[in-house]
């Protein structure tokens, strides 16, 4: 892509590799990393080549709106395009991490199914709460 971009786009645009970094982190992919990576490679490239349609007028493009900048990824089961506006607001920047957690909300069943002894009426935030101290302290429940 950034072959056929920078060729094209001499004296008009620039464009830049973004090497993932840290994301390629853990370890060799299987199969189904490998699926499934062709199969969001295939869905960015269907929605570059629709949204260029959208946005190209009289020999020039026009990228003043927000889904301009987007990233793809699994959001509720279903694979989708945030826009990088719209994922600025629930981003906590200085842990690098969402602000909310989805997973934290079942908490309270990976407890009981590891058989702690809790009370089915304690509520758990799905809010992060980050780790202060560098101890581990074992509590009766935790």
């Amino acid at each position: 892509m950034y072959n056929l971009y920078s060729s094209e786009g001499k004296g008009i645009f620039d464009c830049r590799i973004n090497v993932l970094g840290h994301l390629q982190q853990g370890g060799a992919p299987t199969p189904f990393d490998r699926n499934y990576g062709t199969k969001l490679g295939v869905k960015a490239v269907l929605w570059m080549s629709e949204k260029l349609k959208d946005v190209y007028r009289k020999g020039r493009v026009f990228a003043n709106s927000a889904e301009s900048a987007c990233v793809i990824g699994l959001r509720r089961k279903t694979v989708s395009f945030s826009p990088v506006t719209e994922l600025k607001k629930v981003t906590d920047f200085e842990h690098r991490l969402p602000k909310e957690q989805w997973w934290l909300n079942l908490r309270l069943m990976l407890k009981m199914l590891a058989h702690y002894q809790i009370s089915l009426t304690e509520y758990v935030s799905g809010k992060l709460e980050h780790v202060t101290r560098r101890t581990l302290s074992i509590e009766k429940g935790f």
